[in-house]
């Protein structure tokens, strides 16, 4: 597994910098990562199943919101989700070798929190990205889960939302944590089930954020195994 997983890494990140240079980056470097999503799960035996896809309408942007048991998260969200988006990601992140750079090229939205300066250019990032459809996921635990449980939410995902009027979509991620989970090396063989929950239309409701950040939070661990809640 880790030999074709390097590859095609390392091949979908310079085919994303190539393809962004010269072409449609966001469609083009969207279903370059899809394919490599769901090649990284077939070599390591991984079957991804979802629930709930008639909820989301692929012409609509949205915030995704998903509970973030461990790597498999990223492989299952990119590749099986069915709707064009954007990361938000750690201004760290940028720094992987390569991928970084082509995540850049790509549009995802690197988050900079480390002045008020900042944080209003990544939402000025964000703004010129969500267009025409295009959505955002986000994982406002912040990091990977230790021990498979939830985590409490950070507000970010949720002040883009409703700055935009966008409608928040929780996503429940059940059984990555048991593939791989955050200090491990190798994955497991596994199954991981995705559930898309109902949009959440906090502007038109009037939600205040912490209403907000409740229902998504207690969306996503409805689905849960009750030993993640």
């Amino acid at each position: 597994m880790l030999p074709i997983a390097l590859v095609a890494t390392s091949l979908t990140a310079l085919l994303t910098i190539v393809v962004c240079a010269f072409g449609d980056a966001s469609r083009s470097s969207y279903y370059l990562a899809l394919s490599w999503a769901k090649v990284m799960c077939w070599v390591s035996l991984v079957k991804v199943t979802i629930n709930g896809r008639e909820n989301i309408n692929t012409k609509t942007s949205y915030v995704f919101v998903a509970n973030h048991q461990g790597a498999y998260d990223i492989f299952a969200i990119y590749g099986y989700l069915g709707h064009n988006f954007k990361w938000m990601m750690k201004k760290s992140l940028e720094k992987i070798p390569l991928v970084g750079y082509a995540c850049r090229r790509a549009g995802q939205i690197f988050v900079d929190n480390s002045s008020p300066t900042a944080v209003r250019k990544t939402m000025e990032d964000a703004e010129k990205r969500l267009q025409g459809g295009m959505s955002v996921v986000a994982f406002p635990e912040g990091t990977r889960s230790k021990n498979g449980k939830m985590r409490s939410f950070k507000r970010g995902a949720y002040q883009l939302a409703v700055e935009f009027g966008l409608p928040v979509v929780p996503i429940t991620i059940s059984g990555a944590y048991e593939i791989m989970p955050k200090d491990a090396k190798l994955p497991k063989w596994g199954h991981v089930v995705l559930t898309i929950h109902k949009p959440i239309y906090a502007p038109e409701q009037g939600h205040d954020m912490a209403h907000l950040m409740d229902e998504s939070y207690n969306a996503i661990a409805s689905a849960l195994p009750q030993r993640y809640k």
